[in-house]
Parts: structure tokens; C-alpha cells; sequence
């Protein structure tokens, strides 16, 4: 498994954006990269004008979720011609703020290079099985996706 692309519980180990970034400049390749992007998706506190207390994402199979992880990213890296993806996507219970996405691109151009992102940001959203759970004021909203 690659160490760059991670399904991690949330209290088992930190990892943060600057960490993704230093380990994408590792990469032999970055001496052809002119762009480096990142992004990291955090919880929102407030969904529909509704406030959103915590939130509980889990995955049935963390090992399975992550193997679909790293085949997303290597495709993804395949199909756009970047040197490197780091990913890392946080189970457990999470509040107003805490990160639960974590993705870092380089790449020789910034076209590509965002264009790389926005698909790992979009397919890691829809294409991997993650149950979140929203405790609001107005009760629990589950929603499943993926898989």
C-alpha cells in the first residue's frame, strides 16, 4: 500500500497538508513539476440552515476502501500525466473544522495539475462507501456513498 494514499482513523495519526506536500516533492519526478495544488475538505457547521453538532463517517472495510483509494489515484495520475497524488481520507468522529479530506497534485502544468484534483477531490467523494452521519439540532441525517 502506498503511504501516500491513506484511510485513517481519525485519533491513530495526524496527518496534515504541509506533510502531503513534503511528500509529493519527494517524488524523483518533481524536477519536471512547475505546480503543486492541494486541498483539504473540513467539516462544515451548518448544512441547509441547519446546525450540524458532529459528524460520524465510517467505511465498512477500511483495508478494501483504501486499496479503491490508491486504484482511484493511480488512474487518475494515469490519466492526467501528473508526477504525484497524495490522499488521505479520515474515518471516525469529527466536529465543526476538523479535516476529512486531504489531497496534494504536482504536476508540470497547472492545467493538468488542477484538473488531477478536482477528479480525486470528486471520484473520492462518489466512487468510495463511506456512511456519514450528521447529528444536527433536528436529529440524525445519514447519508450513504459510493461503493
Amino acid at each position: 500500500m502506498a503511504l501516500n494514499v491513506r484511510v485513517i482513523k481519525k485519533d491513530e495519526e495526524l496527518i496534515t497538508i504541509p506533510d502531503l506536500i513534503n511528500q509529493v516533492k519527494k517524488n524523483p519526478k518533481i524536477d519536471e513539476c512547475g505546480a503543486v495544488f492541494s486541498f483539504e475538505g473540513i467539516v462544515r457547521g451548518k448544512e441547509n440552515e441547519t446546525k450540524v453538532k458532529k459528524l460520524n463517517l465510517s467505511t465498512p472495510d477500511i483495508q478494501k476502501t483504501e486499496k479503491e483509494l490508491e486504484e482511484i489515484i493511480e488512474d487518475i495520475k494515469n490519466k492526467h500525466g501528473v508526477a504525484e497524488i497524495a490522499a488521505v481520507h479520515y474515518v471516525g468522529e469529527f466536529y465543526t473544522g476538523d479535516s476529512l479530506l486531504l489531497v496534494v497534485v504536482a504536476g508540470a502544468h497547472r492545467g493538468e495539475t488542477v484538473d488531477a484534483l478536482k477528479e480525486s477531490i470528486e471520484r473520492i467523494k462518489h466512487d468510495l462507501e463511506f456512511k456519514k452521519e450528521e447529528f444536527t439540532d433536528e436529529g440524525k441525517n445519514i447519508i450513504m456513498s459510493g461503493g
